[in-house]
């Protein structure tokens, strides 16, 4: 299975930067993982809505060079489906049963991702309606991969 993520801004937390790194090696067991960082715009202090529209175009446009027509694309969004860890695990085990073996995950920036990406996302997940940085989201996805693989194997893992 080929997983991709595709998320806006860089990381810079040295701490942050390590557990990406810690479970992309766990996740090297399981799966072909692909990290893509685009470039963040900046957001001025008091952006107005088409501000906002405009800087989520414009990051939707550096997603979308990386998405071709073999993805299944899954959009982070706080408007998507919620489900358990099982859940996800089965998520991602059917997509691989169904012959959908390269997904795509969508991470957009601190204002959420452009409509023109969610149009064309597969599903729409959303892990929380709390809000959470992007950087630190990243973790959270990767360590739900991770669980979600060890499950579908039938392997341990805390609770």
């Amino acid at each position: 299975m080929n997983l991709t993520i595709i998320t806006v801004g860089k990381l810079k937390e040295k701490y942050l930067k390590d557990a990406v790194e810690e479970y992309s090696k766990r996740l090297s067991r399981y799966c072909k993982i692909n990290i893509v960082e685009v470039q963040d715009e900046k957001t001025p202090e008091n952006a107005s809505k088409k501000d906002e529209d405009i800087i989520r175009e414009k990051e939707g446009a550096r997603i979308s060079k990386y998405i071709n027509d073999s993805m299944y694309v899954v959009a982070m969004d706080l408007k998507g489906n919620t489900m358990t860890s099982e859940q996800f695990s089965d998520f991602i085990g059917n997509l691989g049963l169904q012959g959908r073996s390269n997904i795509a995950f969508i991470i957009g920036g601190s204002l959420g991702i452009s409509r023109e990406i969610l149009q064309r996302a597969d599903y729409k997940l959303c892990f929380s309606k709390m809000t959470f940085p992007h950087q630190l989201f990243r973790v959270m996805l990767l360590e739900q991969i991770y669980r979600g693989f060890k499950i579908m194997k039938g392997e341990p893992y805390h609770k």
